[in-house]
């Protein structure tokens, strides 16, 4: 019987990590770049993933003559909140490529929750990204709109499999487990 329940909660942390992991980075990826020294919109998939409740945003760059380390530009985020409207003053970075956002525990920033895609953020001056699909954000932070795919090329069935590939993971340790 203690083995039985030693694997269903083991079974249980599979089952909560694999829940953790389908918080996704929608904006900026590789298609929706920066502007250097502008407000720029960062969005994620809080309605499909619930779960961390709230999250520090970091920027990083795998250049380190870019920045040498991640670099926090929200201290804390609620995840409900679906968007942000990054101004220039919290994420003033040289223009470049190889960025990507993190979202890392509030106390432990080397616990990372979601990694983007990596971005470029482009010269002052330079145009905006032509579609994000409805992505945007207002001044405090609030989601204006959904934003369910970054791009017009993203799938939305992709994002459906998501959350159910994890509950079928789950199902299928636990059935593996006790067997």
């Amino acid at each position: 019987m203690v083995r039985i329940l030693s694997k269903l909660a083991t079974a249980a942390t599979f089952f909560a990590c694999a829940l953790a992991a389908d918080l996704q980075i929608l904006a900026p990826n590789g298609n929706t770049w920066w502007v250097a020294r502008s407000n720029n919109v960062l969005a994620w998939n809080c309605n499909e993933a619930p779960s961390p409740a709230t999250f520090t945003i970091l920027i990083a760059n795998k250049d380190v003559n870019v920045l040498t380390a991640p670099i926090a530009i929200i201290g804390i985020e609620d995840n409900f909140q679906c968007s942000q409207l990054i101004t220039q003053d919290q994420s003033n970075q040289p223009a470049a490529l190889g960025y990507t956002i993190l979202f890392a525990d509030t106390l432990n920033n080397t616990k990372i929750y979601a990694t983007s895609e990596e971005f470029e953020i482009k010269a002052l001056g330079s145009a905006y990204p032509t579609t994000t699909s409805g992505v945007s954000a207002t001044s405090t932070g609030n989601s204006t709109s959904s934003a369910s795919s970054p791009t017009a090329s993203g799938s939305g069935a992709q994002e459906l499999v998501g959350p159910f590939g994890a509950v079928i993971a789950a199902v299928g340790a636990v059935l593996g487990l006790i067997a």
